[in-house]
């Protein structure tokens, strides 16, 4: 687990300001959920064969005795909240959500147990059309980022859970001839799941893999038209995209559409953002039967990224540094701080406190990335004047009144940011 320190804190805002304004761009609205949640709602939904359930997931008993986890991921939550408060039946909603998520799983560039993600979920809507929505929503997300050309669209269909679990059969008889060579992971999940064989990172079993079943010569025909649609919806909106039919996931709940965004900018561990179609979920956890696809994305790993493309705009602390020469003109200087932030309250102001001579006081004005010092002495509170001293160019201080001090932030700092 990790701070986010001060001068990494400007990074984190700019890019929840650009998720939160693209998401209500496209007309999705904010929902909170609790961090703790009851394990079995993970269990039952996530699936009891997975990692998260069976090596991550932080759970413990409260005082009453009941199993409580910390939340591992967000779509779980967001099915129970809408089930909960009548959200969903008969009903569609566009929700989106940011937040901690905890895995206990082994530390790594970008990935902690303590994490951030931002998520988004769409009910009630089963055709392609929203989840074309959902994909263009993140390719937006990616040019507002500046990044479109370092990430690459991963696309496969899970197709109907029926289709699925023919497949499941004979991708389960193919590994059976192999056997001896699976790793221990692989072995455990070859009854319970072995389609998350699929997903694994080892060498070796890719290697096994290479003359493994295809999963698409096993789609229904709905599944195979609603991929066709989507593709089409993709193809007209000139989003890229590779077809890869080992991508199932690592979720239980997935059917049709799965998705996700790469890049080899960070390492091995190269997915930006995962998502898909989860249609029995809401009916698996108590509401009645509700198609539903979305996605999720680390905000560690999304930082990460931005940063090495150095796509995040340096940030300083202050716009104004209101410097102080005096006992008088510190009495005075909080009213003026308090008045400026009044009239200008997109700039922001910092009050020198600890008093020291007028050469330690640029000092600090300097390292707090301000753009302007407004000065105020003895000769400027006789005058009812204000000096006003750039300090990113070399245009050179001047006196001027308070109205004139308004107008000149006004036009130098507040329109401009």
């Amino acid at each position: 687990m990790n701070d986010i320190l001060p001068q990494q804190s400007p990074a984190w805002q700019q890019v929840e300001a650009v998720l939160r304004q693209v998401a209500a761009s496209y007309g999705y609205e904010e929902i909170r959920m609790p961090i703790v949640e009851s394990t079995d709602l993970f269990k039952r939904s996530i699936g009891e064969v997975t990692d998260i359930v069976e090596k991550e997931m932080y759970t413990f008993d409260d005082r009453n005795g009941d199993s409580l986890t910390l939340r591992p991921e967000g779509t779980a939550s967001c099915v129970r909240a809408g089930n909960e408060h009548g959200l969903l039946y008969n009903q569609t909603q566009r929700l989106w959500y940011m937040g901690p998520m905890f895995r206990h799983e082994r530390p790594q560039k970008g990935r902690y147990r303590q994490f951030h993600q931002f998520g988004l979920e769409a009910f009630g809507l089963p055709d392609a059309d929203i989840d074309a929505e959902i994909i263009l929503l993140t390719a937006r997300l990616w040019r507002e980022f500046g990044i479109a050309d370092q990430v690459e669209l991963q696309l496969n269909s899970l197709a109907s859970n029926e289709a699925r679990a023919t497949y499941r059969d004979a991708l389960r008889t193919y590994l059976s001839q192999h056997e001896e060579v699976l790793d221990e992971d692989s072995k455990r999940r070859l009854q319970s799941n072995p389609l998350r064989i699929l997903d694994s990172k080892n060498p070796d079993m890719q290697a096994i893999l290479v003359n493994a079943p295809q999963l698409s010569e096993y789609w229904d025909d709905e599944s195979r038209e609603h991929f066709s649609q989507l593709c089409k919806r993709l193809d007209t909106a000139g989003i890229k995209y590779t077809l890869n039919e080992r991508l199932v996931r690592g979720l239980d709940y997935y059917n049709r559409t799965v998705f996700e965004w790469v890049t080899t900018e960070l390492g091995a561990q190269g997915t930006v953002c995962a998502g898909g179609r989860y249609d029995g979920l809401v009916e698996q956890l108590g509401g009645k039967a509700t198609p539903a696809v979305g996605f999720a994305m680390g905000l560690e790993r999304l930082v990460l990224l931005l940063e090495s493309q150095n796509k995040i705009k340096s940030q300083a602390s202050a716009d104004v540094y209101v410097a102080l020469m005096g006992e008088a003109a510190e009495l005075a200087g909080v009213d003026v701080a308090e008045r400026l932030r009044s009239e200008l309250p997109n700039v922001r102001v910092l009050m020198h406190c600890g008093g020291g001579n007028m050469k330690k006081q640029m000092k600090k004005a300097d390292k707090s990335g301000a753009a302007v010092a407004v000065i105020i002495g003895d000769s400027e509170l006789e005058n009812s004047s204000y000096t006003v001293k750039p300090l990113r160019d070399q245009t050179g201080q001047k006196s001027v009144s308070w109205q004139q001090l308004v107008e000149y932030l006004t036009a130098t700092i507040a329109e401009k940011s």
